[in-house]
């Protein structure tokens, strides 16, 4: 596998989260796993053995010098690229705001270094490519690399976890990576609207194309969320699949998660109770155990459809509920919430930044969750809530669609306030039924969406 992040090593988002649980899944099934990512000067790399100190590796016209250090954790050999030059940086991908301008030839280093890797330390059956840094990896097997017995049958699974991000870069961008523009540059190969695209390399030449939930397969070949791809992805469509992520119930089970004041199970709900009065306190929110408690821990950006909250904010602080918030991101967001939190203290208890035991607490105390997504490749927080008995209330999209259903959630359909706020109002009027709303939370606390179930679906597809 080639990325950029994962866990518990470098995080920024979701991704790591799949990088830190997925090939431990897969190992555990029998399979030999091996992860090249960079090693940052954020990287938590602890007790790792440097297994090469000077390899060579060319990329274009450059020439890098790149030692290799190597951690086992979890049964899955993790091999970090320590290359200072372009890895010693106080940013993964940007800093203060701003894309590093050489991140093409960072992550093209990742992706030839891999296959140094792939040639002297692990020989794959199967690259698996993580979203556009590691997108040029299938183009340089195909290409420069073509010829070389290493990569004899070997196949290429390009995953993308979110089509958002491309990895589009000038044209000029080319000769740094020691592609061949007469080759490669053209609508059939890496151009994209006039730059070109480590994404659309890894969309073309890969062997499979996969993402991160079956409905988020299918949306991305609709101009709504195709990000301008769609129509590439529909004529690759016979190689696109879709594998909804897992979750990792060692961290996340109310019934042993560490950041909770009590625990419970879908046999004894009774610690629920405790989490959900801790919560009020923490959130300095009323103690009226009584009322519903609806949870949101999220990035604040575009995609997480937050702006529906703030146009239902008015009429939603008359009904009979509490909001409990955590999260950050655009100032935009962070100021609308700071405002409610203001103006009703009784009804919005608000933190912003990352608290990742706060997160847990809110999982555990809220009696739902909210999730009005734009759009959602799979999403974790609301499998997390279904695990802890707090109904998910989501729009049908992506992930969201594939996980929650009618008997365990409160899904919307089109982007619109209105619509948000009828889910929500149906959500606490089921909630005034206790029997039938335990009955719905024990049956959200039996789904099974462990990444066992997950890497399962994934060796099907390598072995197909």
């Amino acid at each position: 596998m080639i990325a950029s992040e994962a866990s518990p090593f470098v995080k920024t988002g979701g991704l790591a989260d799949v990088l830190g649980s997925l090939p431990a899944a897969l190992a555990r099934r029998g399979d030999e796993v091996a992860v090249v990512l960079p090693r940052y000067r954020s990287a938590e790399v602890f007790g790792a053995e440097r297994i090469w100190n000077i390899m060579p590796v060319f990329l274009g016209p450059h020439r890098f010098t790149v030692a290799i250090d190597q951690v086992i954790h979890q049964g899955v050999r993790y091999l970090f690229l320590d290359c200072p030059p372009l890895y010693d940086r106080a940013g993964v991908y940007n800093e203060a705001g701003a894309d590093y301008a050489d991140n093409h030839i960072r992550f093209g280093l990742l992706n030839r270094a891999s296959l140094e890797i792939a040639r002297n330390i692990f020989r794959p059956d199967v690259v698996h490519a993580h979203d556009w840094p590691a997108g040029l990896a299938a183009l340089y097997i195909r290409s420069g690399f073509a010829g070389d017995p290493t990569f004899f049958g070997v196949k290429c699974v390009l995953t993308i976890h979110n089509l958002g991000y491309q990895g589009n870069f000038p044209a000029s961008a080319l000769g740094d990576l020691g592609i061949d523009p007469a080759l490669y540059y053209h609508p059939d190969g890496v151009e994209f609207y006039g730059r070109m695209s480590f994404l659309k390399a890894g969309i073309i030449w890969s062997d499979v194309i996969n993402t991160v939930s079956p409905t988020y397969a299918r949306e991305i070949q609709t101009p709504e969320f195709g990000f301008g791809f769609d129509g590439l992805l529909r004529s690759r469509g016979y190689k696109l699949t879709g594998i909804l992520n897992g979750v990792d119930y060692d961290e996340w089970d109310p019934a042993h998660d560490a950041h909770l004041p009590a625990h419970y199970s879908p046999s004894d709900l009774a610690g629920k109770r405790e989490c959900k009065l801790a919560l009020l306190d923490e959130l300095n929110l009323p103690r009226r155990v009584d009322r519903p408690v609806i949870g949101i821990v999220s990035r604040f950006v575009h995609q997480k459809g937050l702006d529906l909250v703030g146009e239902v904010a008015a009429p939603l602080a008359e009904e009979n509920v509490a909001l409990a918030v955590l999260g950050s991101g655009e100032a935009a967001v962070e100021n609308m919430f700071r405002y409610f939190g203001y103006v009703r203290p009784d009804k919005f208890g608000v933190r912003l930044g990352y608290d990742n035991g706060l997160a847990h607490r809110i999982e555990a105390g809220a009696d739902m969750f909210l999730m009005p997504s734009r759009y959602e490749p799979s999403g974790l927080s609301q499998m997390y809530s279904l695990r802890y008995g707090t109904v998910p209330i989501v729009r049908a999209t992506g992930g969201l669609e594939d996980s929650v259903d009618t008997e365990t959630g409160f899904k919307f359909r089109g982007y619109a306030p209105s619509a948000l706020f009828r889910a929500i109002q149906e959500a606490l009027g089921a909630y005034e039924d206790h029997q039938l709303w335990q009955l719905r939370m024990r049956r959200g606390m039996a789904k099974d969406f462990s990444w066992d179930v997950a890497a399962a679906r994934y060796q099907e597809l390598y072995r197909s």
